[in-house]
């Protein structure tokens, strides 16, 4: 008789309100918190060059009781800490982030901070030599959150956090499921407001994450019927982007792949068939300020299935069935190697780069990129185990 490998899905309560006029929903995702002292965390792009601010005082129906629009990219910790000074200091009892990945990303970061206290190095996954990652656990309650998106982001329903230590320039990742968000808004003119460049650059790495867990050893069925579906969501458009400058439609349907995305991975989904290639995407991203996220994993995604290719064979060969790319009569490592190809051919067609010399990266910049990688969390999930940053050199130059 055939068995059928065991696996979970954990549903986690959010609301999404989605498409033109979605914002006003705000004021009625407050209530639902049951919060009464709404706070807003954006970035300076967000503050002066979009009219955000004063749509979200309009949709509240009142002036949130702070805003903190220090945001930066990666989230530094300087910047967290500032964020959760002001909310303290304004009795903030729920949290609105207003932009992309980074302030999603921040917004959380202050949540952990107000509740736990101390610095996020306190908090943060600890890597004990020759031992697996350790997470603490963070038991404080948190305040709540509702996310305004500008653009696509992973960020948006996880519950990891991952900032920058200024002092070291390393990631510090916390963990905390209760910072998941309460509502999120996909309003399609707040999504509007981002420029396609970095709309596309959020759902490249997007993209690469999709073709992650298609290739995971192990896909349960409705965790593959979300990633299929998400695949052909960004397939269709994000080409798209930068032809329909005044149409949020395309934008949305990101924003919904990237929802179905996340909730593939709590169905078991996972990262482990490609972990080196987000480890080493954190790393280039965190050194190289020319190198945004999306570019990180352009570049790093084809490379890195190539590196895993003859550990993970067959799973690599389901993702170029879903892209629709193996030759008639081609084996599993044939399709294996078409995928990998046809992925940094779609990269290079949406803008994207491919190569570490179009992001700035000098060739003796390497050696510190997979240094910082061998100490990322999702390096201990690659399907190919990983002996030393040699390794890693060998596959950084590959796509230098």
């Amino acid at each position: 008789m055939t068995t059928v490998a065991p696996f979970r899905h954990v549903s986690h309560p959010v609301r999404v309100f989605a498409g033109d006029g979605a914002l006003s929903n705000l004021s009625e995702a407050v209530r639902r918190a049951e919060a009464e002292r709404p706070f807003v965390v954006c970035g300076q792009s967000v503050a002066t060059r979009t009219d955000l601010l004063e749509r979200v005082t309009e949709a509240l129906g009142r002036p949130p009781v702070g805003v903190f629009d220090g945001v930066q990219a990666g989230s530094p910790v300087p910047s967290v800490m500032t964020g959760t000074l002001m909310a303290r200091d304004a009795g903030a009892d729920l949290i609105i982030a207003v932009g992309g990945g980074s302030a999603v990303v921040t917004a959380r970061a202050i949540i952990i901070m107000l509740a736990e206290g101390g610095h996020p190095r306190d908090h943060a996954t600890k890597y004990p030599e020759e031992q697996p990652p350790v997470s603490p656990r963070l038991v404080a309650a948190k305040i709540p959150n509702i996310l305004v998106l500008t653009t696509p982001t992973t960020a948006a329903t996880r519950a990891g956090t991952a900032v920058i230590d200024a002092d070291t320039g390393h990631r510090l990742e916390m963990f905390d499921p209760k910072t998941r968000p309460a509502a999120v808004i996909w309003d399609s003119e707040a999504l509007l407001t981002a420029p396609a460049d970095l709309c596309v650059s959020a759902s490249g790495s997007l993209f690469s994450g999709v073709v992650s867990a298609l290739q995971a050893p192990r896909v349960n069925a409705m965790a593959a019927a979300d990633l299929l579906s998400s695949l052909g969501l960004l397939v269709e458009n994000l080409p798209l982007v930068r032809k329909t400058n005044d149409d949020g439609t395309a934008r949305v349907n990101l924003c919904a792949a990237s929802f179905m995305y996340n909730r593939a991975w709590d169905t078991g989904a996972s990262g482990s068939a490609l972990g080196v290639v987000s480890a080493l995407a954190h790393s280039l991203d965190t050194r190289y300020p020319d190198c945004d996220h999306g570019a990180a994993y352009s570049i790093t995604t084809g490379p890195g299935m190539r590196f895993n290719r003859d550990f993970n064979t067959g799973g690599q060969a389901r993702v170029a069935d879903a892209l629709g790319v193996r030759e008639p009569g081609d084996n599993d490592q044939e399709a294996a190697d078409s995928a990998a190809a046809a992925i940094t051919g779609f990269f290079e067609a949406i803008g994207l780069p491919v190569r570490l010399r179009d992001v700035g990266v000098p060739a003796e910049g390497i050696s510190q990129i997979a240094e910082d990688a061998l100490t990322d969390f999702g390096l201990h999930r690659n399907v190919r185990p990983i002996n030393g940053a040699e390794e890693l050199e060998l596959l950084l130059r590959s796509a230098w």
